[in-house]
């Protein structure tokens, strides 16, 4: 079964927790402090790769981990870093934060990728809070805990070439004949129920012409796909990737320039700019009488839209060279077929303010203090050592958030929540909540 679109939580893993402790080596009294640092957790990536065609390997596991650091030890010895985890996806796929809508990436080269979840950095040990007045600190940082995302993936097939068109026009037959591909065929709408894929190789046909374009088969569209009705309405999002357009009409269809205009609508509709790539129209169907006497009519309706129209039988083979032909001439030449057609890969990156920044905020039962650099502070600080939490406080002191918390009307007894951490504000002083 084709999967196009899937929703995953990635978790990246946690650093390791810095260690508090001091040398003990024979004849060295009151050794000073050799905590080493937490290793950094494992972050998760996602990269393209570019034999895949389908996110099908996320049909049944929707939940990532990368793995945590290790935690420091004596002796400054550092603790492992996590191992980072890697999920692959196909060219074309998009990466979006599930919860907003917003765009992450748009990967589409092979090797492109995109950091979805960073792994939590490594505490450092007690050496590091070693000072001149104060030789033997107890203090060591803990862990940062890693990023967890929602988000979701949506596949946009690359493909060179799409074939569009209503249920029983034809295509997936066409798809075989210009190709080796072999879809699943019948004679009934709706036999195509996911996109094909097909290579063209043009250099059969003209010894001279080394490109081999994709080919896909996108499943049947109806009247209202842009909105949601049909089997076609979950694959209008493919043709966007395509650099030629093939919109494949069934002539001895019941009325073949209705059927051509409702596929132009949809694909106005779905995105307007989808009308402007090089389109080329198929006239299918050319071993039945019916079709053969529309043909003249059909093509001068189309020559005066300004497009180019093939006349084939796809089931008895015949046009299919000149079909090649005309496709042929539409496609970039040399280097530029080797590159993704459009829109180039992206990859966000958004300046977050709140990464030095704070806000205070009031709660139905308590506060919370919002700020990147003050939850890790908060994620980072063991509360049950006495030493850490003074610390804590001052370097809330320093940055304002106590200042800002009173003004906010803060009183003893209450809570005060930074990320995931509960405190309790005593006054000056902090507790657990």
């Amino acid at each position: 079964m084709f999967l196009d679109q899937v929703s995953l939580t990635v978790t990246a893993g946690g650093g390791g927790d810095g260690a508090a402790s001091f040398r003990h080596e024979a004849h060295v009294p009151r050794g000073g402090p050799d905590g080493g640092d937490g290793g950094r957790g494992g972050s998760v990536h996602a990269v393209v790769e570019p034999g895949l065609t389908t996110l099908g390997d996320y049909r049944f596991k929707h939940h990532f981990r990368a793995t945590p650091g290790g935690r420091g030890a004596g002796s400054r010895r550092h603790g492992k870093q996590g191992r980072d985890l890697e999920l692959a996806v196909p060219p074309g796929t998009m990466v979006y934060e599930a919860l907003t809508g917003d765009l992450l990436a748009d990967l589409v080269t092979a090797g492109q990728r995109i950091t979805i979840a960073r792994g939590g950095r490594g505490g450092l040990g007690n050496v590091h809070f070693a000072t001149s007045t104060h030789r033997a600190p107890r203090h060591a940082q803990k862990g940062e805990p890693g990023e967890e995302r929602r988000i979701r993936l949506e596949l946009r097939l690359i493909a060179d070439i799409g074939l569009v068109g209503l249920p029983n026009a034809g295509k997936s037959t066409l798809l075989g004949a210009m190709t080796r591909a072999q879809p699943r065929i019948g004679d009934y709408p709706f036999t195509t129920l996911e996109p094909n894929l097909g290579v063209l190789d043009l250099e059969a046909r003209d010894a001279e012409d080394h490109r081999r374009p994709t080919v896909a088969d996108l499943p049947g569209l109806i009247e209202g796909a842009s909105t949601g009705a049909g089997l076609g309405h979950a694959f209008l999002r493919h043709v966007q990737r395509t650099r030629v357009v093939a919109h494949v009409v069934d002539l001895a269809g019941r009325d073949p320039e209705a059927d051509f205009a409702v596929i132009r609508e949809e694909l106005r509709l779905h995105d307007p700019r989808t009308l402007a790539k090089p389109t080329l129209v198929v006239a299918n169907k050319l071993d039945l009488p019916q079709a053969r006497s529309r043909v003249a009519d059909f093509g001068r309706a189309r020559t005066a839209d300004g497009l180019e129209v093939v006349e084939v039988s796809a089931r008895e083979g015949s046009g299919i060279d000149r079909l090649v032909a005309a496709l042929a001439r539409m496609l970039p030449h040399g280097d530029a077929l080797a590159g993704p057609g459009e829109p180039a890969g992206v990859v966000v990156h958004r300046f977050d303010a709140a990464d030095t920044g704070f806000a205070v905020e009031r709660e139905r039962d308590g506060f919370r203090v919002r700020g990147r650099r003050v939850e890790r502070l908060a994620a980072q600080t063991d509360f049950a050592n006495e030493e850490s939490a003074e610390r804590f406080q001052r370097d809330l002191e320093r940055s304002g958030v106590e200042r800002e918390l009173v003004r906010a009307g803060v009183e003893p007894g209450d809570t005060v929540r930074i990320g995931p951490t509960e405190l309790e504000w005593e006054g000056g002083a902090w507790g657990p909540a």
